[in-house]
């Protein structure tokens, strides 16, 4: 209860990240569609007076689209978040948030200037005081209300552009359950029709950066709450296991003694209510998620079905994926080949990088394997495991930035699925993030992961790799120069000493020991090499 209590109070007096701030949750901020909240610092809209930043038009990205989504102006994520407000703050140096009263990842500090590197780690290797924190940090995020964000139950035409807003409270860990929803749903077509070919956070370039940004914010909540700034989201490295390791009642909750669909009565879990599980229901409705409760928690891990997902992912799965040079490709979508984020997201072949999506592997292979509610995309957050697999998922594409080392022109800026083009922002996420912005090295964003820190002949090779690549590409002509060049050596080295005996040069026995010093300068070397 004292833990309760004590985050209960810091969520009040610090601001958060998250969906539709609740100070801009109301029908004079929807009509005037700006979102420029005063910093409590000085007042001011966004922190102006103290130089923290302004209120300003919101500049969206004109690249063009995908042919994925043949629609315009009927869904409200369509050039987000210029449907809800067209004006919001920007916020200079190192100063983020929606009204720019926090510090970017990686800085921490009164002015934003302290740079923090924190780490990841395997959950295995957590003491067992420090995995029992983690646990009850899940359960105070899960009952306590956040104080800074709400939740969108309509669609803006719903809102009736506005004038009616129509908005609710959620817990902390439910924000996010709602965030991945919304960012997936389906696309309200009116009557009974939805487009289903949509996603802003899955089947297209913006699958890892999304979910970076995603784990960023949701462990900073985490860090609030409890005032833990130390605190980071564990990773269960899943290569190569033979069944659910985290699945018991130590960790994430073990079976159901008497239903193999539920978890274990003795895990804090088996009392968590899902919220966003019934998208045939809102589609026939035309409604959006309200994240009213919608029974516990379902997982049934390997009781899945085999003909998609024979096995958990291996090591040498992730290793061919990592090999993949591209990141992106073709139609940039789930039909995408050779491409090492459709590759990792699970609907290429993890031995071949051809797309299959009648199958599942690596991140999408783990997610089926749960069988239950981390199997459904839009409510797959649900299960708190969700954030233990994305963390380490996160620490392949981290892997891959290291070892391929991309510049940022790499990620694709135009003709991607909707959303996920390079300068989108990404939906629903309040303040603004564009998908750029996460497509670099995670200590640029304040963490690392353990692994990746240990043994260090690993980084090594993640660092040689590249050049070693490109020295392979064209090692037949460097062969080729060395051959030619030590042919044109040897001709002249017999050239220079045949010209040398015709000159009838100082025998050996009368050779002078040692070299004039004006003589010195005029002498030409050679080398063999």
């Amino acid at each position: 209860m004292p833990l309760f209590a004590l985050g209960f109070l810091l969520v009040i007096l610090q601001p958060s990240t998250g969906q539709f701030p609740r100070v801009c949750a109301n029908m004079q901020s929807l009509l005037s569609k700006e979102c420029c909240p005063p910093w409590d610092g000085d007042g001011s809209p966004c922190g102006e007076l103290s130089s923290r930043g302004s209120c300003q038009n919101i500049l969206l990205s004109q690249a063009p689209l995908g042919p994925q989504f043949p629609f315009s102006g009927v869904d409200d994520r369509e050039d987000w978040p210029s449907v809800f407000y067209n004006r919001t703050c920007r916020c200079e140096g190192n100063f983020m948030g929606f009204n720019c009263g926090e510090c970017k990842f990686g800085f921490s500090g009164l002015n934003c200037t302290e740079r923090q590197v924190r780490t990841r780690r395997n959950i295995f290797q957590l003491a067992t005081s420090e995995k029992n924190k983690f646990l009850a940090y899940l359960n105070l995020a899960k009952n306590i209300p956040s104080q800074d964000y709400v939740i969108a139950t309509g669609t803006y035409t719903q809102m009736n552009n506005g004038s009616n807003p129509m908005f609710r409270d959620i817990n902390v860990y439910d924000l996010f359950v709602w965030m991945h929803y919304y960012a997936s749903r389906d696309t309200l077509l009116g009557g009974s029709n939805v487009w289903r070919d949509i996603d802003f956070a899955h089947e297209a370039p913006g699958f890892l950066p999304w979910h970076r940004a995603f784990l960023l914010m949701w462990e900073r909540q985490i860090q609030k709450i409890t005032g833990d700034e130390n605190f980071t989201i564990p990773y269960w490295d899943w290569r190569d296991a033979e069944d659910c390791g985290v699945c018991n009642d130590e960790y994430m909750g073990g079976r159901h003694p008497t239903n193999p669909n539920l978890l274990s009565p003795a895990s804090i879990f088996s009392s968590w209510q899902v919220i966003c599980t019934r998208s045939e229901e809102y589609n026939s409705q035309q409604a959006l998620c309200s994240a009213t409760s919608e029974g516990p928690i379902r997982r049934n891990p390997g009781n899945n079905d085999k003909s998609r997902t024979p096995r958990l992912p291996s090591s040498a799965d992730v290793e061919f994926c990592l090999s993949l040079t591209q990141y992106e490709s073709g139609p940039m979508d789930k039909m995408a080949n050779y491409s090492f984020r459709n590759t990792l997201e699970g609907f290429a072949d993890p031995q071949t990088a051809i797309s299959n999506p009648s199958q599942s592997g690596l991140h999408n292979a783990l997610h089926i394997y749960m069988n239950g509610s981390m199997s459904q995309v839009q409510g797959s957050a649900n299960d708190p495991i969700f954030v233990l697999h994305h963390a380490f998922v996160d620490s392949i594409f981290e892997r891959w930035l290291r070892r391929h080392r991309p510049m940022l022109e790499v990620y694709p800026a135009a003709n991607a699925p909707i959303g996920h083009n390079r300068e989108n922002y990404m939906v629903p996420f309040i303040p603004l993030y564009r998908n750029g912005e996460f497509f670099k090295p995670s200590r640029d964003l304040g963490y690392d992961y353990a692994y990746l820190q240990e043994p260090a002949l690993e980084s090594f090779q993640d660092f040689l790799t590249p050049y070693l690549q490109q020295a392979r590409q064209i090692w037949a002509w460097l062969v080729g120069a060395a051959v030619f060049g030590g042919v044109i050596t040897a001709v002249l080295t017999r050239h220079v000493r045949a010209c040398w005996k015709k000159k009838g040069g100082t025998s050996s026995e009368i050779q002078p020991l040692l070299i004039e010093s004006e003589d010195y300068n005029n002498i030409t070397y050679q080398s063999n090499f």
